[in-house]
Order: structure tokens, then sequence, then C-alpha cells
């Protein structure tokens, strides 16, 4: 079953764990912020669903409710943040913040990140650069839960990247996914549920297709997007790479297996290579290339044409990327955020333990 949650309500309680834990109000309303947003846009997975997974994390001293989030090395257009294992939902935004600085000053900016945790959905950081007429750029590495083209050993996350663009009379266009089959939310929504995945997105321990969404847990692990080589795993597996690379091996923050789990009963591996987990994003104007106006006026043009493409059957449509997101978020504004029952539990647990009012 469901209960539907004013966004209001959601966002009262969210700040008020995340202060009962030590947040700054400042950071309690930046964090309740980058969860909500994804609720209301549909994104159940990376929501307030979450929240339950940060205060493990905090209970394990694995995320610092009050860092000194610092820059360690820059140049003018780049930067490597420290976020001090502060939440990766206030980490990443004070790293965009920076990067959009920099392209207002020198046409674009762009900044790796180390020793952060999990930053929720990756469009909340992209589309604080489309807000100032910038293309942004948003990418984390993730626990390692995705085994490489043709391996049956989990050495990469689902690392998600998000490029969001400006448009003129439409929405943004915001690409915003992850580098593997499926995102582990999706799973996580599914073992609530009690419902099979689609064949292709997990495979057993022993390598074999498997449609149990708790298959992960008795050593299966997720694919890369694509599923298999025929169906171009090996893309998918490069662009994970590539997420990882930036993400990880160039701001010093672990990457690989070595990166963190999201959650707490399980430990980082000993030797890290690097710290905590890592982000990158970027921020470019769109009057570094070309006049705004022509250039959101040429982007109206192609969702246009995109839309009125010829599709197979009458009754569907080209769905341009950020569409579904967007009518999501405009309804859930007016009607509320549904919440499975399990997650409404798992949030009365919080609220009791913190002397929170219960959301029922």
């Amino acid at each position: 079953m469901q209960n539907v949650f004013p966004e209001a309500t959601l966002r009262t309680f969210t700040q008020d764990i995340f202060k009962a834990i030590g947040c700054s109000d400042e950071h309690a309303l930046l964090a309740a912020d980058v969860l909500l947003k994804s609720d209301l846009r549909g994104i159940d997975s990376h929501g307030v669903a979450r929240l339950s997974g940060y205060v493990r994390l905090w209970e394990k001293q694995r995320i610092n409710p009050t860092p000194n989030i610092r820059i360690v090395h820059e140049t003018p257009t780049t930067a490597t943040v420290d976020g001090d294992a502060g939440l990766g939902l206030v980490v990443a935004p004070y790293a965009m913040q920076i990067a959009i600085q920099k392209a207002e000053q020198f046409g674009s900016g762009w900044v790796s990140v180390r020793n952060s945790n999990h930053f929720g959905i990756a469009g909340y950081h992209a589309l604080m650069a489309v807000e100032k007429d910038m293309i942004g750029f948003a990418m984390t590495n993730a626990s390692p839960l995705v085994a490489p083209t043709f391996a049956n050993e989990r050495l990469l996350g689902t690392n998600p990247m998000c490029y969001a663009f400006p448009a003129g009379q439409y929405p943004p266009v915001i690409v915003d996914m992850a580098t593997s089959a499926a995102a582990n939310g999706k799973l996580e929504i599914a073992q609530r549920s009690g419902k099979p995945v689609p064949e292709g997105w997990i495979q057993d321990g022993t390598g074999n297709y498997t449609t149990d969404p708790h298959a992960l847990k008795s050593g299966g692990s997720l694919l890369p997007l694509g599923s298999d080589r025929e169906h171009g795993s090996h893309k998918g597996f490069g662009l994970s790479a590539t997420v990882d690379i930036l993400s990880g091996v160039l701001s010093g923050a672990n990457y690989g297996p070595w990166v963190p789990p999201f959650v707490a009963f399980m430990n980082p591996l000993e030797n890290a290579p690097g710290q905590g987990i890592g982000h990158f994003v970027g921020a470019m104007r769109v009057d570094g290339f070309r006049p705004v106006e022509e250039f959101k006026s040429n982007l109206d043009n192609w969702i246009e044409r995109f839309k009125s493409a010829q599709t197979i059957n009458t009754d569907q449509k080209v769905i341009i990327p950020g569409e579904p997101e967007l009518a999501a978020e405009a309804e859930r504004r007016l009607n509320g955020i549904p919440l499975v029952d399990a997650v409404v539990e798992d949030l009365n647990i919080l609220a009791d333990r913190f002397a929170v009012e219960r959301l029922v």
C-alpha cells in the first residue's frame, strides 16, 4: 500500500532528522531539498527512502554532519574539493557552486570531489548550472555492485551521469542515467514490493541471468548498460569507467571496488587508495559558444522536431529526456508524494528515535 504526503510535510520531517544528527540548519535545509527533489521528480529510490541509510552511516561515523568542506587544489577553471566525509547532498552543491563561479568568470568550470558520500540524484546538481543559462554536468562513482563485461566480480558502481541543457519555451533537456542496466534503487523498490526484475538487470553468483531482486545478497551483481556484449554492455562498461576515473581517480577519492558501500553493515575495504566517494561536476556558459537566445531557440526547434517524429505506434510519442520527471514533479507538487508502507515504517522508526513527529 501507499500513503501520500504533502511535500512540505516530508521536507520538514527530513530537515528535522538531519538536524537531529548534528547538521546545521543550512545543511539540513539543503540536504532535504536534494532528497525531496528526487521524490518530486518521481525518482523514489533516491528520495526520503534513503534517509535512514544516511542515519546508519552517521551512526558508523562514516558521515560527518559538520564537515569543513574546502578547496585543496585549484586553477582558474578547475578545482578539487575535499568534502571532509560530509553528506554528498551538501558537498556536491558546494562543488557545483564553485564550478558555476568559475564558469561565470572564465567560461567553464570543472570540479572534482573526494572524501564525500552519496550525493542523491545527479540531476539536482546539473540543474544548478541550467538556472544560470549554463550547461551542467554531474556524475559520481558509487558502491561496487556492477560486474564489467565478461566478469563475475563487482568492481564498479551504478555510476550515474547527468547532462542538463537550458531550453527556451520548453523545460531543460536533462539526460540523467545510471551506467548500469538498472539503478540499484530500482532493485530496492522491487525488493520492497516483492516483484521480480526484468531479465538482463542482474546476474547471479554463477554469472547467469536472474530476475530475483535479492540476488546481490547472495553473490550476484548488476550488469552494465546493455546487459551483454551482443547488446553493447562494453559501451555501458566504458561509460561507467569514465565516471569512475573522473570522479575517483582524478580527485583522489576511492574508485572501483574500493568505493565505500552505502549500506552501513558493510565496511569499506582495507588499504583503500583514496578518500571516500568521488564526484565530478562542471558548468559551461552557453554564451561562451554563441548567444544564449540563439542556442535556446535552436534547442526548442530540436525538441519540437523530435517530439513530432513518426513513431511505431500512433499512441506513442518520442519522450524528450527529462519529460517524465517534469510531469511527475508537476503532479506531486499538486497532489503529494506517495510512499510505500515499508518506507513510512522506516521513517517513523527514525521519528521515534529522534523525538520527531511521526508521519502517520
